[in-house]
């Protein structure tokens, strides 16, 4: 398997996860954890009897591997004692979806994390006690890979490539590729189709179904928007050509003819 490419059990878990949605009672405890780098949020709910998980779920407000390594965690440690959970590490979770990207394991891959703060705050007494959770679409920003691990985006910053904002005139009928940095790089690539009718918007996520969702405008726009999609690198030798793009829902990777690349940070 490629070290940018997931296996089919991630993609399973991914689009199929198993054990979503909260739990309330004097016998629940929750951990959250978060990645402020990437926005990842994750909420373990776990329901406990006679010192063992009988019950657990979760939330994840993140990408595809944020949803897979929750989704994994849950199914693998239901039905264990306290302890034996407390023994299970992301390397665990990993390797139980048939490995993750390198990136991954320490951008997404959180899920043992929350599931620890959740049994220290039952045995610290704090069972009961639910936090609320923000609703779907609150997260703004986005796990897209930091643009340092894109290949050959740093050596072309300034040559297509754009780390801040940049005047739409400047792309006037230009191919455009924006990545989902959250609500600031929808209103560009909407503000984008002023001045040209390639603009291509690009989001690990799936596509929304919420209306109250800030990437729904995009919907009813002239923007392309490739959901369920991850940026692997920029190409070009003096100036942008192309990127290499990875599908996360057909697990494939290809190639997109494009004149800028936007990742505001």
């Amino acid at each position: 398997m490629k070290s940018t490419q997931y296996s089919e059990k991630t993609l399973d878990h991914f689009r199929h996860p198993r054990n979503v949605g909260t739990m309330e009672g004097p016998d629940v405890a929750v951990g959250k954890v978060g990645n402020p780098v990437c926005g990842d949020l994750m909420y373990m709910y776990i329901r406990v009897k006679d010192d063992r998980i009988a019950d657990i779920k979760f939330q994840t407000f993140g990408c595809g591997s944020a949803v897979a390594t929750s989704s994994m965690t849950t199914e693998l440690v239901k039905g264990m004692t306290l302890d034996e959970a407390m023994k299970v590490t992301r390397g665990n979770v990993a390797d139980a979806l048939d490995g993750l990207p390198l990136i991954k394991m320490h951008c997404s891959n959180l899920a043992a994390d929350a599931l620890h703060e959740a049994i220290k705050a039952w045995r610290e007494g704090r069972g009961g006690e639910v936090p609320e959770a923000p609703a779907p679409g609150a997260v703004k920003e986005s796990c897209e890979l930091p643009p340092t691990t894109v290949e050959g985006f740093d050596a072309l910053v300034g040559k297509g490539v754009y780390r801040q904002e940049p005047d739409p005139a400047e792309l006037k009928d230009r191919r455009v590729l924006v990545l989902d940095r959250g609500e600031r790089s929808v209103k560009l690539a909407l503000a984008l189709t002023e001045y040209t009718g390639r603009v291509v918007f690009m989001s690990p996520y799936k596509k929304p179904e919420a209306k109250d969702d800030f990437r729904a405008p995009l919907k009813r726009s002239d923007v392309k928007v490739l959901y369920e999609s991850q940026l692997l690198a920029v190409i070009g030798e003096f100036e942008v050509e192309k990127v290499r793009v990875h599908d996360l829902n057909e697990n494939e990777e290809y190639e997109l003819t494009v004149d800028a690349v936007v990742v505001l940070e």
